[in-house]
């Protein structure tokens, strides 16, 4: 990778090189540990991950196997063969993987124990599907706004399943805290792009992550092996196991109210056929943005994480990978709502910035909701000291990642008349 280049563009995102200062210390002070036998060098192989997380949990039952140990399997071998990982990246890795199988364990055990968790009612479900970067955080979040609605907070979805409670203090709040500080250590630039907090509304990535499944990863390393798998592979068992997740924190909650959720992940997208057929009485959100800023912001975002975990990271390949992601969600989208009898509303993100009220207004008629004065003015405060003003701090341009504007829309609009195309967005 050019350093210059990715000096320029991590400047443009408003903070350190890190390259040049603590991330290279930190790589070199995990080679030197690892090296002089000070610390273990972590193993990303399945049964070296299996077994450390047995160990952890002094658990052993990971539960029915619904695909995730071949996922586990590929995502392995992509991130030891393509990953190019750094000693961070390796560390990174490492420590993911190990949480996304505790987490497995915990949960089998917990499912084991309480049977009738399968039974939790998840009904009338609001579904935010758009692309990255659409501002589909910031629909979540206002509809978060709404006491009639429910959301999942960053907490529960990185750490659903909890350790210990002790004087009314969650672990998984100390948790997330803790995973929220190191990941800003880390990446100086992770509030630029996607400002949360332990208890703020987010999206449920992390519950994809203990599927081992998702962007997630994809978003963070090089690994087009199993990006490839999991474009072709049938997801519906991933999203029966995202349904009893769901149902394990509104158990966890003792929440008997059944409020209907705000669900947000752009893998939904990819897999709308597959989302929908596991809530088939979900209303569903659609989001549009031009396809410069999502292609490009999308490219800055995984370039920036790339950049911290990687010792070779490509522009020009990441856009080239994400210009075909994109494209390939907006074929889904477009297929998968083609079989939905549904309320689908559609918002585009210019018509947001422009007049949200009017917007907020049109989803909640759209999906026979009441919007109160009360939600209406918690939206108010919201967008008043939201942090999302960071974003403009966000800077991205598609030639930085060997794309055009010209190009990018040319190949969605002739998307728009070739359904063939869609087959082929990622066969390159």
């Amino acid at each position: 990778m050019d350093s210059n280049f990715q000096h320029v563009e991590l400047s443009l995102l408003g903070g350190h090189y890190p390259g040049e200062a603590w991330v290279d210390r930190v790589n070199s002070g995990l080679e030197a540990g690892w090296r002089r036998g000070w610390l273990s060098r972590p193993q990303l192989y399945p049964e070296a991950l299996l077994s450390a997380s047995r160990r952890i949990t002094g658990l052993h039952d990971f539960g029915r196997d619904h695909g995730w140990a071949d996922r586990l399997y590929l995502l392995c071998k992509a991130l030891r063969q393509e990953a190019a990982l750094s000693p961070l990246g390796t560390t990174v890795a490492y420590g993911q993987l190990i949480a996304a199988l505790s987490n497995r364990l915990r949960a089998a055990e917990l499912w084991r124990q309480v049977p009738e968790i399968g039974h939790v009612p998840i009904t009338r479900p609001i579904l935010v599907i758009g692309q990255m970067r659409s501002g589909s955080t910031r629909m979540q979040r206002m509809l978060g706004c709404d006491a009639q609605l429910t959301c999942t907070r960053f907490f529960e979805s990185w750490n659903p399943l909890p350790r210990w409670n002790l004087g009314g203090l969650d672990d998984r709040v100390l948790r997330a805290w803790l995973a929220l500080r190191i990941a800003r250590w880390l990446n100086p630039r992770f509030d630029v792009m996607h400002p949360t907090g332990p208890c703020k509304v987010d999206e449920e990535i992390g519950i994809h992550n203990i599927a081992l499944f998702g962007a997630a990863f994809e978003a963070q390393w090089r690994i087009p092996s199993f990006a490839r798998e999991m474009e072709e592979s049938d997801n519906r068992p991933v999203y029966a196991e995202f349904r009893r997740f769901l149902q394990t924190i509104r158990w966890l909650r003792r929440d008997k109210q059944d409020k209907p959720w705000v669900l947000k992940l752009p893998q939904f997208g990819q897999d709308l056929q597959a989302v929908l057929e596991v809530f088939p009485d979900a209303r569903v959100i659609l989001l549009d943005r031009d396809p410069v800023s999502v292609v490009a912001s999308s490219a800055s975002l995984v370039f920036n994480q790339m950049a911290v975990q990687s010792r070779d990271v490509d522009p020009v390949w990441i856009g080239k990978e994400w210009l075909g992601k994109t494209l390939l969600r907006k074929c889904r989208i477009n297929d998968g709502l083609e079989q939905f009898a549904g309320p689908v509303v559609r918002v585009t993100y210019d018509d947001m910035q422009a007049d949200w009220r009017g917007q907020m207004r049109r989803v909640y008629a759209g999906f026979s909701l009441k919007l109160t004065a009360r939600s209406e003015e918690a939206m108010t405060n919201f967008v008043e000291r939201s942090k999302h003003g960071c974003l403009r701090d966000h800077k991205y341009h598609p030639e930085h990642y060997g794309l055009s504007a010209s190009e990018i829309d040319l190949v969605w609009n002739f998307a728009d008349r070739r359904s063939d195309l869609c087959a082929s967005a990622t066969a390159a």
